[in-house]
């Protein structure tokens, strides 16, 4: 059996890892990027280069969007030559965006109405595992749609939760993982703020709660990052500032208190204003006054 064509809009750190994991696996990758050096890199490595988004959904079967935002996939999809525009009926969208539950709902709507089946399937696990093809999904829609990726699904994540028929159950999911990963690295950067303060060594710091009860998976994750004083964004400060927004603002829909969320936000927000907010997530450490930051 042939396995489909598949199309990846979006080459950043999850993006990139996931076309990776789909030339490891032996598909026929058609990528699209805004920056021509990064889909040359993988044009070198096999992969089909499209100049709109239009032209790789005229050619694929399923489709992976991992852009940033609800903005920009309304421009891959809708704008001048989107990809919604070419893709045949039949075709899957694999939106691995995270939105807004009511926006991805609305999508699958959408995308209906021009015979195109859509997976909401944001995902998690960093660069790391998008490289090595061990994501974790958290995946919604039709079954149909299902069927047509599965392949496809098997070989950029390890784990693909499915959570039911309806757009919009797997965006919810995710945005609870994406309140306590925010919290866990704004609880992070405060810790080691703290230990600076304090006069304790870092690298002490970081072996022992490491290896006690107040670890977390942000905190060994990003905290090597901040001991390294390397802010090379693989999840920028600007993505905390989307996603956290996106949970506060359905606490507010439901009237919903989330005081954790809002403390979170607030310092992901003054890492922004302070001009950091293109650089790795882990600097939301720099908004602690009077503390001697490692540097690289």
């Amino acid at each position: 059996m042939n396995k489909p064509n598949v199309g990846v809009v979006g080459l950043g750190s999850m993006g990139g890892g996931v076309a990776t994991s789909l030339l490891r696996a032996g598909f026929a990758v058609r990528v699209h990027d805004v920056r021509a050096t990064v889909v040359q890199s993988f044009v070198n490595r096999g992969a089909v280069a499209c100049t709109s988004p239009a032209d790789l959904g005229a050619v694929c079967d399923v489709i992976i969007v991992l852009v940033v935002n609800a903005e920009q996939t309304e421009a891959v999809l809708f704008g001048e030559r989107g990809a919604a525009t070419a893709m045949p009926q039949g075709s899957v969208l694999v939106l691995s965006v995270t939105v807004s539950p009511e926006y991805a709902e609305r999508l699958g709507e959408r995308l209906a109405e021009r015979g195109i089946l859509m997976i909401d399937g944001p995902v998690s696990g960093g660069e790391v595992k998008a490289t090595a093809g061990q994501m974790t999904m958290m995946a919604s829609g039709p079954p149909e749609a299902f069927a047509r990726c599965e392949t496809i699904l098997s070989a950029i994540a390890e784990k693909v939760y499915r959570l039911g028929h309806v757009h919009g159950a797997a965006s919810k999911v995710k945005m609870i993982n994406q309140l306590l990963a925010g919290v866990h690295i704004a609880a992070a950067a405060e810790a080691i703020a703290l230990g600076i303060k304090a006069g304790v060594d870092l690298h002490v710091l970081y072996e022992v709660i490491s290896n006690s009860a107040g670890s977390s998976w942000m905190f060994q994750n990003r905290v090597p990052h901040m001991l390294a004083g390397d802010y090379t964004p693989r999840s920028a400060v600007n993505i905390f500032v989307k996603d956290l927004g996106i949970v506060l603002e359905a606490g507010k829909k439901s009237t919903f208190p989330l005081p954790l969320t809002a403390a979170a936000l607030q310092m992901f927000l003054a890492a922004a204003a302070a001009g950091h907010g293109s650089e790795d997530d882990a600097a939301v450490v720099k908004i602690f006054p009077g503390i001697d930051l490692p540097r690289a």
